[in-house]
């Protein structure tokens, strides 16, 4: 780790951070937060691909993501899980027509949907969809490889499903990620793959965590792109080896609500 703002020892950075995961994770971070959408089912796999479609929405101002991820089960008939498994191409464009978060519009829902139909059918599960590869790196890229096979390289909508290959932090999908695996003991994360391994999980990386990993020396790139995510996310392992993206807890709350 590099020399941090605010000239703590090792030790103490580490106890200062774990304090602060554990103020930042509890049940009353959800309501304002995008991983309160998946809480509102009570369907292991509904919670997932409701989990997974508010992620890649997920990205400027909270409130415009929470409406626009109302609307987006909403139109999936309140049944994300079963709509994404069943639906054909028709009815995914007459559900999603009219629909606009940003540039996610209308024809990414569609494609994206369809997308992870063709992945989840292919790979058995969600879960399985996620999980080929040895690597965060690799799960990430395979997974982008499964919702756009067959589907042409210039296809717009492959931006809003990250690929790390091309450099991407992929902060969304290191998010839904987070909130699949991370044990949900605590009543933040959902713990629903446990499978996968807390210790493997990247951190997902905005302007926030960046720049608070900055300032606390955990990270010298100045680029937020996938070897920032890598570089942070080592500083982050020393710190705990087992669970290292618990500390997105911190570094958020720090950033966003405290504006340290």
């Amino acid at each position: 780790m590099a020399k941090n703002s605010m000239n703590l020892t090792a030790a103490e950075l580490r106890s200062f951070l774990l304090e602060k995961a554990d103020q930042y994770e509890t049940r009353a971070f959800i309501p304002d937060d995008p991983v309160g959408v998946p809480h509102r089912f009570s369907d292991a796999d509904d919670q997932a691909m409701a989990g997974l479609f508010t992620a890649l929405i997920a990205w400027g101002n909270r409130k415009a993501i929470l409406k626009s991820a109302d609307e987006l089960m909403g139109r999936m008939d309140g049944a994300p899980a079963d709509f994404v498994a069943g639906a054909t191409a028709g009815e995914v464009e007459r559900a999603f027509a009219g629909f606009v978060h940003r540039t996610f519009m209308a024809v990414d829902a569609g494609e994206v949907v369809l997308g992870v139909q063709r992945a989840v059918a292919q790979a058995g599960s969600l879960e399985a969809a996620f999980g080929q590869g040895q690597t965060a790196f690799d799960r990430l890229a395979t997974f982008h490889d499964l919702v756009f096979a067959g589907r042409p390289a210039d296809l717009r909508s492959r931006k809003h499903v990250a690929d790390p290959r091309k450099g991407s932090a992929a902060k969304r999908l290191n998010m839904f990620l987070r909130w699949m695996v991370r044990p949900a003991a605590r009543g933040v994360d959902l713990g629903l793959w446990p499978g996968l391994g807390t210790a493997g999980l990247m951190m997902p990386l905005d302007v926030h965590t960046s720049n608070i990993g900055r300032r606390l020396g955990l990270l010298t790139r100045k680029a937020n792109d996938w070897k920032a995510v890598e570089e942070l996310t080592a500083s982050l392992r020393e710190i705990d080896p087992v669970d290292p993206v618990r500390l997105d807890f911190a570094l958020f709350g720090l950033g966003a609500i405290e504006g340290f």
